[in-house]
């Protein structure tokens, strides 16, 4: 490995993690303590914040800086850069958007305080090409520290807006950002009540690293995404809509996927239910299914399906 692909996959892995003992980092590199140090010292001469920690435990992290790096970003492109991957991080690839919300948080916690102040301004007048595939970002600030604090293992606070409004003090030890849907949630063992819990990140806000690491538990399930979405499904909704769908189940439950449930009555139809806080969605959901339906409930839903059908018959109707 040549010494300049070797000083950028020290820069990396400095980037990735808060804080590297120098035994670790060496190895990891493949190299002696001394070349570490020679490389440790090239970064720093290029302007990089390393600090070096010493005796028992010691070794080395990337600080926070008063500016960024001579890399060299203006204050415009580095505007540009964190305000381009919000954008992805809202978009409907789940992929990308863990990508950018990691790159991000990297880039965002090197900025100065003027700068992040200017992306906040500028969030307000972003308007994304899709509302409907996109997430809801509502304070990159929170995010990234989150973000930050499931990298480190580091226990944070928050005020968190529960469904009812009510906004109560949290801390916890997160482990997980995932995409759902349009939004994200975070995935965090609650301290107070002993348990899992998934925070929609929307909700939270005035989010605070403490300094204190924890051992890491276990995530809940093997699949984050699957975890969240079970979640939202045990959540008791407001609607329960209940139609029978003139179709085969397999082909509705593909077409329905984890929106609701799907059970066979014979070979031909199939019940369906769809539990939501959202007549919109669910009367999208089965309008959606090109098959012949009939709405059972609940009386909201069906009456609110009427309305749809009014308005979409009117609004397609050949003028006199």
């Amino acid at each position: 490995m040549s010494t300049g692909t070797r000083v950028l996959e020290l820069l990396g892995l400095l980037q990735n993690r808060r804080h590297w003992p120098s035994h670790e980092l060496a190895r990891r590199l493949g190299v002696s303590q001394r070349t570490l140090r020679r490389d440790i010292d090239s970064l720093q001469e290029l302007g990089y914040p390393i600090t070096t920690s010493r005796g028992t435990g010691g070794g080395y992290q990337l600080s926070p800086g008063a500016s960024l790096p001579p890399l060299v970003l203006s204050e415009d492109e580095a505007a540009a850069i964190v305000m381009g991957l919000q954008e992805i991080t809202s978009g409907p690839s789940p992929t990308s958007a863990d990508a950018a919300l990691s790159a991000m948080a990297k880039i965002v916690q090197m900025l100065p305080v003027r700068i992040r102040r200017r992306i906040d301004s500028l969030r307000a007048v972003a308007v994304p090409r899709n509302p409907e595939a996109r997430v809801d970002i509502t304070d990159v600030a929170s995010l990234t520290t989150l973000a930050l604090a499931c990298r480190d293992t580091e226990t944070v606070e928050f005020a968190y807006r529960t469904r009812t409004g009510h906004t109560a003090a949290r801390t916890v030890h997160p482990r997980h950002i995932v995409r759902v849907e349009n939004r994200l949630y975070l995935i965090a063992w609650d301290l107070d009540r002993a348990d899992w819990r998934t925070f929609r990140a929307d909700r939270i806000g005035d989010v605070s690293r403490t300094g204190t690491t924890f051992a890491p538990r276990p995530l809940p399930a093997d699949d984050p995404v699957e975890y969240v979405r079970a979640r939202i499904r045990a959540m008791p909704a407001r609607y329960s809509v209940r139609a029978t769908v003139g179709a085969p189940a397999a082909r509705v439950r593909e077409e329905i996927a984890h929106y609701g449930t799907v059970e066979p009555i014979d070979d031909t139809s199939c019940r369906v239910e769809i539990a939501t806080d959202s007549l919109d969605w669910a009367t999208f959901c089965i309008g959606a299914l090109e098959a012949p339906v009939v709405v059972h409930g609940p009386p909201e839903a069906i009456a609110y399906m009427r309305a749809w059908g009014r308005r979409l018959t009117a609004g397609t109707q050949e003028p006199p």
